[in-house]
This record gives structure tokens, C-alpha cells and sequence, in this order.
């Protein structure tokens, strides 16, 4: 779908403000490690949110949401690889009548459990069992003996309805094949020995789930390759590059990482109310209390209690890791979007127009302060997705129709393509280059922004041909080792 250029002027203002308030800092990275006190909490560390009225054939009329976490993972990582916390809670919001406050929450809960393989060793009539020391003791997947994980991974989804500290009703997903509320998930890909068909080993925990109260959807958890692109050290530093050069002339920096995702299908009937927009973010809790034990094992390395804290919130890229400043992080983090009115000063007074004016000579755009985007932030683009919220969260008008994969623009509404960015966001949706463009002024008058038409990239290309365009989207990871294990 394209935009008609003869109605679009005031709709791409009132866009290039809403990009405008989401960046203030030459530092792109979505939101991976992106407040001081994450650091130390790579799992419950939310990295990208993306949430897209699905584009897979036949599947028109549902609503794709993704959450990411655990950033930068290596994939040689092990020997433990990178599970998600089994004491936390994964949220993914939805709010549908325009109050930003969550009407509907799906949590996820992660289960670990090992059945400790152990090996007979020592002479005949005296040997010792002694377990091993690694999640994997044997090929396992399509083709091969499935004995060989020595880690179960498996979670719940529980669907709150209402507030999710005083809701009106709970219930959980089911698998549609036998009714069960516990869902396998994949170990992560070890190597091509361990796993030689990781694509068909993964796709086998795609399940075909009950919603209570919404029909039949899709859910899949587990490893993916990492779905954002960036030229991420020479951005941080200083943004050395050329900010007007190709768009495909640096390899990204999150090319050999991976990621772990939470993805959901539902029927677009399940998260609509009152319009046909809805808002989303995703967010992780911990128990307030957590003392290390002088005795840990394997399920219980620590003893936690009290309540929960909200540690983790996402919504659009790049809000927390550069707009809101550093004293205000961890507060973000730790905020709802009904709140963010404590926030406001950093959206009025974004300052990477003036930080690069100052690097490169490139004239910012000068509409300080930026009173302006105040409506634009915190409601959604008027004509667009608004819904009368007030809040930072990630809006989807799903009346508008999914757009193929081979058909998608990756600058989002920005090249004309109603269905991306900031009309939610699909994974080829590229952010970096739809930012950067839009802070520097690409759709405002030229006596504000006479530098604005510069097609300003990190030089890092993202779009749909990088990602499958059935779901869950994200593609598989990238193996720990890259050999087939052939001699």
C-alpha cells in the first residue's frame, strides 16, 4: 500500500516528529544493554518489540508480536548456552481502549529441568555414575536420537485479561494437538554435530495453540538469529562512518549474534476492542528479593521472594537506549507508559540534530523546543494509529492491510508503506536509516531543515529478504560451530 503524496504532507509531519522523539544520542542499538542496571541481567533483558498485522499467505487476518531478549549472544557460547530465567515473567501488553494501561497481558514462564545423563565409569564391579557436564550428550533432532539433550527447556503462557495486578480473568494457551498448557522449547544451536537439521529440529516447537476467549493462534519460543542490524562500533563511536554513504556498505555487528524470542499469532478479533488500534510493549519482572545460596544447584542457585519488579519495558527502538538520559534509565525501565509524563523533557529537547551538526557540518533543524512532538510521542500518529492514549508504547492500526514481503518498503511509512514503521514494525523495517533520516529533518519545511533531504544511513542495510516470511519471521541462529561433523 502506498501512500497518496496529495494527502500525505501533514500525516509525514506529524511522522517525521514522532521519529524525531525517538532518538537523542549518536548510540543505535534498539534497546540491547541499554540501562546500567541490565547490565547484570542479560535475560531478562529486552532487546527489539516488533508487533505487525501478519503478512504469511492466508494468515491476513492476525497480528504477529515478537519480543526479544538475552542480546548479543555468542554462539559459541557454552556449555550452558543461554536460557531465559525460570524465576521471571515475560509480558507482552496489549492496551485497546486508548487509556495506556494493559487490557490484555500474555506471560510467559520458563521451566528448566535436566534429567542429569550420567556415565558408568570405573572397573567392572567398581565403576561410579557420574553426570556430565554438558546440555547435550549426543546428536539429537530430525534424523537422529533424540536421547542425546541432557536439558529440558518448556514454558507456560498465562493470558491475563484486565490489569495484570488486579485482573478480571486469567487463563492459559493449550496446544491444539493435546490440550496440554506446557510447551517444549528448542535447546539453542549447539553446532551441525550436535544438530545437523537445526531448522527442522526448531520448527517442531511451532504450536498451533487455544486462546481462551480469542480462537486458535500460534506461539513458538526459542533461539533466533539476531533480527537487528546496525553498524554498532563505529556508531558508538562518535558515529564514525560516513552518514550519507551506501546503505549496504558495512556489515552489521549483530550478524554472527543471536537472540531469544517470544512469538505469538493471534487473531486480530483477540487484541482489538473499541477501534481498530491497539498499543503494545513488552516487559520482564523479578522477585524483589534475591539472596545467592552457600548451597546452589541446578534449579535453585538462589532463593527468591517478595513481589515482583518490573526490571525490563520495550516498546519502539531506541527510546530508552537513547533518548531517555542516563540518570533515567533504569527509572524507564522500571516505569509504565502511563507515566511517562516524567519523561516529557526528553522529548521536547532531543539533541542528535545538534550532535551532528557538530561532527559532520550538516545543518540541524532548529524548532527548539520541541513542543510540538509532545502529542505526536505520546499518542501515535494523527491520522495514522492514534487511539487517545497517552504513553510510550508501539501502536498498530491493524485496519491497514499487511504488505508481502517482496513488496515492503524498509523506510516504513517514511517510503510511503502504511504498514511499517511506526505503524508497529515488522522485522525488515530498517529503523537506524528510517531515524536518522527523520531526526535530521526529511519531511520538514527546508528553511528548518535545509540538510533534511541527505539520505543519512549507518550504512548497515535491513529488509524482509534477510527474514523468513512465514512465522515466526526471525530465522534460525547461527550455529556454535560450523562444521558438519563429517571427517
Amino acid at each position: 500500500m502506498r501512500l497518496d503524496l496529495a494527502r500525505s504532507r501533514s500525516l509525514a509531519f506529524a511522522i517525521v516528529l514522532i521519529f524525531t522523539a525517538t532518538l537523542s544520542m549518536p548510540a543505535l542499538a534498539s534497546s540491547h544493554r541499554e540501562a546500567p542496571a541490565i547490565l547484570g541481567m542479560p535475560q531478562v533483558d529486552g532487546t527489539d518489540f516488533y508487533m505487525f498485522r501478519s503478512y504469511e499467505t492466508g494468515r491476513e487476518d492476525f497480528v504477529t508480536i515478537i519480543a526479544n531478549y538475552n542480546p548479543l549472544q555468542d554462539p559459541y557460547g557454552g556449555p550452558n548456552y543461554f536460557p531465559l530465567d525460570g524465576e521471571a515473567f515475560y509480558d507482552i501488553n496489549i492496551d485497546n481502549d486508548g487509556d495506556a494501561v494493559e487490557d490484555l497481558t500474555f506471560r510467559f514462564r520458563i521451566i528448566r529441568r535436566s534429567p542429569f545423563a550420567a556415565l558408568e565409569i570405573g572397573d567392572p564391579g567398581a565403576t561410579e555414575t557420574v553426570a556430565v557436564p554438558l546440555v547435550n550428550v549426543g546428536p539429537f533432532g530430525p534424523g537422529t536420537d533424540s536421547e542425546g539433550v541432557n536439558e529440558n527447556r518448556s514454558y507456560t503462557v498465562r493470558v491475563v485479561r484486565g490489569g495484570a495486578a488486579s485482573p478480571t480473568g486469567v487463563g492459559f494457551l493449550s496446544n491444539l494437538d493435546n490440550n496440554r498448557r506446557r510447551f517444549a522449547a528448542p535447546l539453542d544451536n549447539i553446532g551441525q554435530k550436535s544438530i545437523p537439521d537445526y531448522a527442522g529440529y526448531a520448527d517442531n516447537f511451532i504450536y498451533d495453540v487455544a486462546i481462551p476467549g480469542c480462537g486458535d493462534g500460534r506461539v513458538f519460543v526459542g533461539q533466533r538469529k539476531e533480527s537487528f542490524a546496525v553498524n554498532l562500533g563505529e556508531v558508538f563511536d562518535l558515529v564514525n562512518l560516513n552518514p550519507v554513504g551506501p546503505r549496504d556498505g558495512e556489515p552489521s555487528d549483530t550478524e554472527d549474534k543471536n537472540i531469544t524470542t517470544l512469538a505469538l499469532e493471534v487473531p486480530i478479533s483477540c487484541v482489538t476492542a473499541s477501534s481498530n488500534v491497539i498499543a503494545g510493549w513488552t516487559a520482564s519482572w523479578l522477585p524483589r528479593t534475591r539472596m545467592l545460596s552457600s548451597d546452589p544447584d541446578f534449579v535453585m542457585p538462589s532463593a527468591q521472594s517478595g513481589d515482583f519488579v518490573q526490571v525490563s519495558r520495550l516498546a519502539n527502538p531506541l527510546v530508552n537506549e537513547v533518548v531517555i538520559g542516563l540518570p533515567d534509565k533504569n527509572r524507564f525501565n522500571a516505569s509504565q507508559p502511563s507515566g511517562d509524563a516524567q519523561f516529557l523533557t526528553y522529548v521536547t529537547h532531543p539533541t542528535l540534530p545538534e550532535l551532528l551538526q557538530v561532527l559532520f557540518g550538516v545543518q540541524a533543524p532548529d524548532l527548539f523546543p520541541r513542543e510540538d512532538l509532545i502529542q505526536v510521542f505520546l499518542t501515535g500518529v494523527p491520522g495514522l494509529n492514534d487511539d487517545g492514549s497517552v504513553g510510550e508504547m508501539m501502536r498498530l492500526n491493524t485496519s491497514i492491510p499487511a504488505v508481502p514481503a517482496a513488496e515492503q518498503d524498509n523506510l516504513g511509512v517514511l517510503g510511503g508503506d502504511l504498514a511499517g514503521f511506526p505503524n508497529g514494525r515488522r522485522p525488515g523495517d530498517d529503523t537506524v536509516d528510517i531515524a536518522l533520516r527523520a531526526v535530521m529533518g526529511a519531511l520538514l519545511p527546508a528553511d528548518i531543515a535545509p540538510d533534511g533531504q541527505l539520505p543519512y544511513t549507518d550504512g548497515s542495510l535491513q529488509d524482509a529478504a534477510q527474514f523468513d516470511s512465514t512465522f515466526p519471521y526471525l530465522t534460525t541462529p547461527t550455529p556454535g560451530s560450523p562444521n558438519d561433523g563429517q571427517p
